[in-house]
């Protein structure tokens, strides 16, 4: 599985975006899906993860920090999982990747368990 975030950019305090990861290959709906994000200087850390449907039912989770404020979403038909971002933070400034688990069947939240990455994308918001 090949990924390709985007969607980042510069936004001010309170505004919005939603980013995509873009997937290859047939396995996309096998895997659970996840978003993290590193600031410089900063381990990377998870915001949000989705997993594999389980009986036609996806389960999701999300960091503290960004619950309420973010959604995370999948369309197996597009190979494409989205965060959406809403009322952004200056800490929520950070370079976003995202990624796939094979056979996730559960939100995944270590970056360990995790099989493939994408390139990253920058978010940047402005106070």
């Amino acid at each position: 599985v090949q990924l390709q975030a985007s969607g980042g950019g510069l936004v001010q305090t309170g505004g919005s975006l939603r980013l995509s990861c873009a997937a290859s290959g047939r396995t996309f709906s096998s895997c659970a899906m996840g978003w993290f994000r590193q600031a410089p200087g900063q381990e990377r850390e998870f915001v949000a993860g989705i997993s594999r449907s389980v009986s036609r039912t996806y389960y999701a989770d999300y960091a503290d920090s960004v619950k309420g404020r973010f959604a995370i979403s999948r369309d197996n038909a597009k190979n494409t999982a989205y965060l959406q971002m809403n009322s952004l933070k200056p800490e929520d400034t950070a370079v976003y990747y995202c990624a796939a688990a094979v056979n996730g069947y559960s939100v995944v939240v270590t970056t360990t368990w995790y099989d493939y990455w994408g390139q990253g994308t920058q978010v940047t918001v402005s106070s």
